[in-house]
């Protein structure tokens, strides 16, 4: 749907929290440099005062959040360790939503992706699905929306997937819509690694639902939810326009990895980590080392990846033209990033993540932040 430039935007306007921070910051590979920024004359057609630019942040104070999706002009964020759901809205406010039930915290498990069923421009989802970590594993919940934005609720759980192994770390945890309408969920490999090349569990994949939680005819293992295997820790999944499907990943102590996900494929996961050259396995396209990455979130938007990254403290920018090239943006500007995701009107948003104990928070941590990048 087309909305107006208020969109978002608005959401720290109205409570005077916007703050206009200077022009982006891009850093290629290797060498950093300054992105330059130029400002028209005043004329007789511009304004004498042009548009702040670069990114806006307002002061959220959210607590570990991990997740966002979008019911039209307003923003449903989860927070990990408290279960809570929150519903940043249009006009500036945030507010409680819902405490999913059950949700069991410890380590990195909690209340993670979030995703709204697919609907028509200008329509509202019929429903928001929630992976969260229970006493029994990892799952995923769907829930009717209902209200309007401003005042949304949710209403009871029906369970789509669970049972999905769980642990202090490695749970994986983004779920997402693809072209076809299926839900994709990615699990980690629970600190297992010999799951992940086990075809009778679900750790250590991404696996591919109906929006009902049946196992499609269409996947490449009969009667499984598996759609590609041999991961260790995928938590970002994105579509180009060509409906090709990318995921990024945390690898160990090598290599992070940004890939291209086909059915039934194999990432190698534990044998190998990185771009192995081994013709049993499918190659990340490019492969950062861990403490310039951390990758979490991704986004696609036009004909760029934004890759939002942790250890690393960036966004990452991976040209759809170019798999092997990269740019980074913000490098240790807002902290740790976890989510990136694109608003209904076309803007990229960031989702810090400096309160859930790897480091020290910053003030008014943790935001939900304009990044400028699209505009």
């Amino acid at each position: 749907m087309t909305t107006s430039r208020r969109t978002l935007g608005l959401i720290a306007a109205s409570a005077g929290l916007l703050l206009a921070l200077s022009a982006c910051t891009a850093t290629p590979t290797p060498p950093p440099a300054e992105t330059p920024t130029t400002t028209p004359s005043p004329s007789e057609e511009a304004p004498a005062t042009p548009e702040p630019l670069g990114p806006r942040e307002p002061s959220l104070n959210l607590g570990a959040p991990w997740s966002v999706a979008f019911v039209r002009n307003s923003a449903l964020v989860s927070e990990r360790d408290s279960a809570r759901l929150l519903e940043l809205t249009e006009d500036g406010e945030v507010r409680e939503v819902a405490t999913i039930a059950g949700v069991v915290h410890g380590g990195e498990g909690g209340l993670l992706g979030l995703a709204v069923s697919p609907a028509t421009d200008g329509e509202q989802p019929e429903f928001l699905y929630a992976y969260s970590t229970a006493a029994e594993g990892n799952r995923v919940q769907r829930f009717p929306i209902t209200g309007e934005p401003g005042s949304l609720a949710i209403g009871e759980p029906t369970s789509i997937i669970q049972g999905i192994p769980s642990a202090s770390s490695h749970n994986g945890g983004r779920i997402a819509f693809g072209p076809d309408g299926m839900l994709y969920v990615t699990a980690g490999d629970a600190s297992q690694p010999e799951l992940s090349q086990d075809l009778s569990s679900p750790a250590g994949k991404i696996l591919r639902l109906t929006p009902e939680g049946e196992i499609p005819s269409d996947n490449p293992f009969d009667d499984s939810p598996v759609y590609s295997y041999g991961h260790r820790n995928p938590q970002g999944i994105a579509w180009a326009k060509d409906g090709t499907m990318y995921s990024s990943e945390f690898g160990q102590d090598t290599w992070d990895e940004l890939n291209v996900i086909t059915a039934g494929a194999n990432y190698g996961w534990p044998t190998v980590e990185g771009i192995a050259g081994d013709e049993r396995f499918v190659d990340p396209v490019q492969q950062w080392r861990p403490a310039d990455a951390s990758p979490s979130g991704i986004a696609i938007a036009g004909d760029t990846i934004y890759i939002a990254n942790l250890r690393g403290q960036r966004v990452r920018t991976v040209p759809l033209a170019d798999l092997t090239a990269s740019q980074d943006h913000f490098v240790e500007e807002y902290g740790r990033i976890r989510d990136v995701v694109v608003s209904p009107d076309g803007k990229l948003w960031l989702l810090s993540n400096n309160t859930d104990g790897r480091v020290d928070p910053r003030e008014n941590d943790d935001r939900f932040i304009d990044s400028g990048l699209i505009e």
